[in-house]
């Protein structure tokens, strides 16, 4: 249970109603990294509740070094068992001081004007319904100049339509504004409360199994069907790349993730993700296994003694630690992280890891025996590759997820030793197996 969960079950008044003399109502200031400048920036968290409907999380940042700012309105509670729809029929001012909680997968629509903003094409919002239509103004009105340049006639029709959403707001005539959201997490304010609003319908329905979907839930029908072609779908990964969309761990931009399942010959299926941003240009792979964590660790020593065992293909689980005892020379299992590549791949990623990408030899604070001594170590490794000097490959892997590969299989590899051991106290507390219980749970009853 999280720390908001409990405070709500003790009573303790965690979410305050808005109120300027009240000083717990104020909010929780805490620094937070500006994604427009990369500079230090300042984010406002309050914990509120609207009278009459639930709890909300309202966070507004700003950054004082590239002024940039944006705030956003969190449901605190869960998804609600029924969706809500809105039907506020406006006809005076007043209404438009009326509060208006917009969650993420909520609709708005103005049918008087065929006007809609879509589910999910919008950050939640805490806002009145003058702010709504502000806001759905400074949306159509951000590229006008460049559409004015490009495409004058698209932008004289934007700003036509812009024109008949500003005179909403003198409320010369009626007009009706309908906010549907599937999970029920939005709120159109009734001043009247707890005394019925005329001119405010509030229905609730039963979500399609569309929208579960696109929320991220579904009901047990469909959660049979998935087990039921479980099969089926893990055979379609087998023979195709998946791709789905993310963000960019670097600029935060659109970016694409292509997924591959891969079955090793005489080891087991891997998963390989590879993630290409268009925007900066950002590219990083990674491995996971697609199996459970192994009974006993591995442990694989490869001696080095020909240039060709620099193409043997190689799996480096994220729990894997390397060790090149003639180069004295050990690599912890959090580093590089999940590689799938050949030996002389992996040679290469350690020397620019150490070597290339190491911040202490950059700059004028780097000592000159530190850079040398780097140096040095690059050079050994140059010569690794080459096949001039033989050393010793140990992948070390408590979870027994990695391997390399055997080029005399089915026999035995004169040059290689895989060993099984029994993981310690210590490296079962590392992947988090002290503490986790898959067998001997009974089943209770409910009534009891």
């Amino acid at each position: 249970m999280s720390v908001i969960e409990e405070e709500r079950v003790r009573g303790d008044g965690v979410f305050k109603d808005i109120s300027a003399d009240d000083d717990d109502a104020q909010p929780t200031v805490i620094d937070s990294l500006c994604m427009n400048c990369y500079q230090n920036g300042t984010t406002r968290l309050l914990l509120t509740k609207i009278p009459f409907f639930k709890e909300l999380i309202v966070s507004s940042f700003t950054c004082a070094h590239c002024s940039w700012s944006n705030t956003e309105v969190q449901a605190a509670g869960r998804i609600q068992d029924r969706g809500v729809c809105y039907t506020l029929k406006v006809t005076s001012k007043q209404d438009l001081n009326r509060e208006v909680v917009k969650s993420d997968s909520a609709s708005a629509r103005i049918p008087e004007l065929d006007f809609e903003i879509p589910a999910f094409t919008q950050k939640g919002s805490l806002s009145t319904l003058e702010g709504l239509i502000d806001r759905a103004v400074s949306g159509l009105e951000q590229d006008q100049a460049v559409r004015k340049a490009t495409d004058p006639e698209v932008a004289e029709k934007i700003d036509e339509f812009v024109g008949k959403l500003k005179k909403l707001k003198d409320v010369e005539c009626e007009f009706t504004l309908v906010i549907d959201d599937p999970s029920g997490n939005s709120f159109v304010e009734n001043p009247l409360a707890p005394q019925q609003d005329q001119d405010l319908c509030v229905s609730f329905y039963t979500r399609t199994p569309q929208q579960n979907a696109q929320l991220g839930i579904q009901d047990n029908e469909a959660g049979q069907e998935e087990e039921d072609t479980t099969g089926s779908d893990l055979e379609t990964m087998r023979n195709e790349v998946l791709m789905f969309n993310t963000n960019c761990p670097e600029c935060n931009a659109p970016a694409s993730t292509n997924m591959k399942l891969v079955q090793i010959p005489h080891f087991k299926e891997v998963i390989i993700m590879a993630t290409n941003c268009d925007s900066c240009g950002h590219r990083t792979n990674e491995v996971k296994s697609g199996g459970a964590t192994e009974e006993l660790g591995t442990r694989i020593s490869l001696h080095l003694t020909d240039p060709s065992d620099m193409s043997r293909d190689l799996l480096k689980s994220e729990t894997c630690c390397v060790l090149i005892p003639e180069l004295e020379f050990e690599l912890g299992m959090a580093a590089l992280g999940g590689k799938f590549t050949t030996v002389e791949g992996l040679l290469k990623d350690i020397k620019d890891l150490v070597v290339s990408k190491n911040p202490f030899i950059c700059g004028d604070s780097a000592s000159s025996d530190r850079t040398q001594k780097l140096e040095a170590f690059g050079e050994k490794i140059d010569q690794v590759i080459s096949g001039a000097t033989p050393v010793h490959l140990i992948l070390d892997d408590p979870a027994g997820n990695s391997y390399v590969q055997n080029i005399y299989a089915p026999d035995a590899d004169p040059e290689m030793k895989v060993e099984k051991y029994t993981r310690t106290f210590e490296q079962n507390e590392d992947l988090g197996l002290n503490d986790m219980k898959t067998e001997g749970y009974e089943q209770v009853d409910c009534e009891t």
